[in-house]
């Protein structure tokens, strides 16, 4: 994708001083030179006096704090501004509250010809248990009702939207009275967006684009495919992107690649790689992710469900490879990780580990690994895109990974750390809307881990969350900003800055200000977030705080 947005002057060049700019050509830098879109110069605010008198603008950062604008490795744009803008049950604290917040969004709504909402979690209602058919029809009033579990993995729906679907009760992962799984899920969704209107789709991708841009995020990565969306709401995004002034947007498409041909069918979309949600299994929460060992609170011997095998991973990978594209997995449970590795291991046996190598294939989730599997992930190259606010939300030791896996399983999953020590590119993201966009609690996340020994560094996190991103995506030249880089930052209101590292496994020599290590703000839990006051995009300011 052309670094591109919505057509102003790329020639002016700005200065901007008197704050706190993290750089890693400067550790103590003050000020930063931005001209045509690229970052020209960053140093001390003595040095800034020479550059004053030959700036378009100067820009008086009073003490704030300039970093690279964060990239989002993980979205799903159009389902995120669809769950701004529609029925919101994470905030339900019970089956009945969420009952009752329906009917209010479907009494508040009658003109919506099928009703959405999203991120119900019955593992967190003292019901247990999702709301029956019965209960939604009467919520609903016999309206269409799509509700996804928070995953995204399954949805519990009313009778009328299955009435739109015909044929679904014979589809695998069709319940009568459970949540659906699996191909009658993916049709009951595929009929639900189906239902809304362009103009509708295309205000929810501008909502969802400008939360991410007043949060700080200058990039997203879209994770699109057949059984997410269609091919309309992919490119319609990809050109929405490119037209207006927002983040920039990088498309994945999740659809098997056999040969050339294929390759050439996916760029044509728009898509810089047949990866993102080409699913190998599904999710824990709806004990769907595909395991080694079964379910400790599922049916006897249940392990989930197996979409792809080791001999079909490893021709997707050979066929990319050889036609320049990357390739790309959701795999989260330790069976399907297994699966990625034995393909992508026998990929490299056919084209040889270094073309591999060289093409980043990358793997989404990638929660259960084992230290042999991480080790791999090294060997082969394999970039793990990630989400910790998987970990905040659910895991723990009373949380929704160890009722699903027992304790022990529970605590090996999303080992940071132990990819870091192997040299595995971390790459962070949200999965929005499963969780939502918020960078820097997913950094805080990950150095906060509910597991001590997964834990990493303030600054690892932040380094995967900014540069990890466009690293996943091939550019080794960006997400930082030094001389030559591209102007994409954002400014922020924060706190003192420090150089933090929540344990004391991390080296000392680190956390050491002679080191000359660029501080951020401090993310102990509890703590006060930062507050971004401007975010920038290739030179373009793509969101303003409001009053500052």
């Amino acid at each position: 994708m052309t670094e591109s947005t919505a057509p102003q002057s790329d020639h002016r060049t700005v200065l901007l001083r008197g704050g706190d700019v993290h750089s890693p050509a400067d550790p103590f830098a003050t000020a930063m030179v931005v001209e045509r879109g690229h970052v020209a110069w960053v140093g001390s605010e003595g040095a800034a006096d020479a550059f004053a008198s030959g700036v378009d603008e100067v820009v008086d950062l009073d003490g704030a704090l300039v970093t690279p604008a964060f990239t989002d490795a993980h979205v799903h744009t159009t389902s995120s501004g669809l769950a701004l803008t529609g029925l919101d049950l994470s905030r339900a604290r019970s089956l009945d509250e969420a009952l009752a917040l329906l009917r209010a969004h479907v009494a508040a709504r009658p003109g919506d010809r099928v009703v959405l909402g999203h991120g119900w979690d019955a593992a967190r209602w003292p019901e247990q248990r999702p709301p029956s058919r019965a209960e939604l029809d009467a919520a609903a009033a016999s309206r269409p009702v799509y509700l996804p579990r928070v995953d995204v993995h399954s949805a519990v729906v009313t009778t009328a939207l299955l009435d739109l679907v015909p044929g679904v009760t014979g589809l695998t992962g069709y319940h009568p009275d459970a949540p659906l799984t699996g191909a009658a899920h993916h049709a009951v969704r595929a009929a639900a967006h189906g239902a809304v209107s362009p103009a509708q789709r295309a205000d929810a991708q501008r909502a969802a684009l400008r939360h991410a841009a007043s949060l700080g995020i200058g990039t997203l990565h879209e994770c699109g495919g057949p059984d997410i969306s269609d091919e309309e709401d992919f490119a319609g995004l990809l050109k929405l992107a490119a037209a207006e002034n927002g983040p920039r947007v990088h498309g994945y498409w999740a659809e098997q690649v056999a040969d050339e041909k294929d390759a050439r069918r996916i760029r044509e979309l728009g898509a810089i790689g047949a990866a993102g949600d080409l699913f190998v299994d599904g999710s824990l929460g709806s004990h769907t992710a595909w395991l080694h060992e079964p379910y400790a609170d599922g049916p006897a011997g249940h392990t989930g469900t197996a979409h792809l095998d080791a001999a079909q991973i490893a021709a997707h990978v050979t066929a990319c490879t050889e036609a320049g594209l990357q390739a790309g997995f959701h795999a989260i449970g330790d069976a399907a990780v297994s699966a990625v590795v034995d393909g992508v291991r026998a990929a490299s046996q056919t084209l040889g580990l270094s073309r591999i190598r060289g093409a980043r294939h990358r793997v989404e989730h990638a929660e259960m690994l084992t230290p042999e599997t991480v080790a791999a992930f090294a060997e082969l190259g394999l970039t793990a895109s990630v989400q910790p606010a998987f970990d905040a939300a659910w895991g723990g030791e009373e949380g929704m990974y160890a009722h699903r896996l027992g304790a022990g399983r529970a605590r090996t999953l999303n080992p940071y750390a132990a990819l870091l020590r192997a040299g595995v590119p971390l790459a962070f993201g949200s999965d929005s809307p499963v969780t939502p966009f918020d960078p820097w609690g997913t950094v805080r996340a990950a150095a906060f881990h509910r597991t001590p020994e997964h834990r990493i560094s303030v600054r690892a996190g932040f380094t995967a969350h900014t540069r990890g991103g466009w690293r996943a995506v091939g550019r080794d030249d960006a997400g930082l900003l030094v001389p030559g880089a591209p102007a994409d930052y954002a400014v922020w209101r924060t706190s003192e800055l420090l150089v933090q590292a929540p344990d004391d496994r991390v080296a000392r020599w680190s956390t050491d200000p002679r080191s000359g290590t660029p501080g951020l703000p401090d993310l102990t839990p509890g703590a006060e977030l930062p507050v971004c006051l401007r975010t920038v995009v290739l030179g373009h300011t793509v969101y303003e705080r409001p009053n500052e």
